[in-house]
């Protein structure tokens, strides 16, 4: 299924697609059939803690549910609009993304043997259509990263490289916008440069787990319809099971908690010349098998 959160009369309400036009409104679908369900309809935070029984729910609405709503006049949100906790980010995942930046860093280091982690407020975290912000006064050199994310479906820690697909609940788009020069300017730390307001746009829509297969997926970043990045997750240097199971170690991860997986080669900064975005560009990610971000930079 592929599940999304669309505003409606100002709230935020679970959706589940149908087909490419066509959305349920679970929710009211749920109330209008007197059908009870697991989880707050609002909420998808709510949705994936409820497990195999909130998708089995929906399973069962789909089967009597109609009165569906035309995609294309939704206002889609994040999947998830809030995240509880920082959005988990993986730096240097694709080994030619890493190749490209080590021609900027000349520091001569080696291939990591564990993933580079850091985070994303959720302040950060916007809509797949939304404007991205962009003031002069804080940044000027805002860059694209393509990546896709993993939906965390159920609580867990230690857990083994084994079993951490089964803690799956799905798989999203995300562009890690950064800005390089906050990211300079701070020491070489990550939290500031890729935390700005609008710097982590999101969705379409989360694709559970049984019908995606991650290894093998198209990503896609355009700048004004140019592709700027282009490469496949079977590149990934750290495999989705690693990434889990390095990052539960002596540490829980929850329900709703988002892990980006990084970013292939292609970004502005390793450019020549350097090429950061403007305002009035398009910022188009996608990922096949899961759907396009549409984001113009400048509000």
């Amino acid at each position: 299924m592929r599940f999304l959160t669309f505003a409606r009369n100002g709230s935020p309400r679970v959706g589940v697609l149908r087909d490419s036009v066509r959305a349920l409104d679970v929710g009211e679908q749920a109330r209008r059939l007197n059908f009870k369900l697991p989880f707050d309809a609002s909420d998808m935070l709510d949705l994936i803690g409820s497990g195999a029984v909130g998708l089995a729910a929906v399973r069962e609405l789909l089967q009597v549910a109609g009165a569906d709503l035309a995609l294309a006049g939704l206002r889609l949100l994040a999947p998830i609009p809030r995240p509880r906790k920082n959005v988990f980010c993986v730096g240097w995942n694709y080994l030619e993304h890493f190749a490209e930046g080590e021609t900027i860093r000349h520091s001569g280091q080696d291939l990591p043997a564990h993933p580079v982690f850091f985070s994303k407020t959720p302040t950060a975290v916007t809509g797949p259509y939304d404007a991205i912000p962009y003031d002069a006064k804080v940044s000027e050199q805002i860059d694209w990263e393509v990546e896709l994310a993993v939906i965390i479906g159920k609580s867990g820690k230690n857990i083994s490289e084994n079993q951490a697909l089964d803690y799956v609940f799905g798989y999203t788009v995300v562009n890690d916008v950064t800005a390089r020069d906050l990211q300079r300017r701070h020491g070489g730390q990550w939290l500031k440069g890729k935390s700005l307001d609008g710097a982590c746009p999101m969705g379409p829509w989360i694709v559970t787990r049984d019908e995606l297969d991650p290894t093998n997926l198209r990503v896609v970043t355009r700048v004004n319809g140019v592709p700027k990045q282009d490469s496949n997750t079977r590149h990934l240097y750290f495999k989705i099971p690693r990434l889990i199971a390095e990052l539960s170690l002596g540490m829980t991860l929850e329900p709703g908690d988002i892990i980006s997986t990084g970013t292939p080669p292609g970004v502005g900064f390793a450019r020549k010349p350097l090429e950061f975005l403007k305002p009035g560009d398009l910022l188009e990610t996608e990922i096949e098998g899961i759907g396009r971000l549409q984001n113009r930079i400048g509000n």
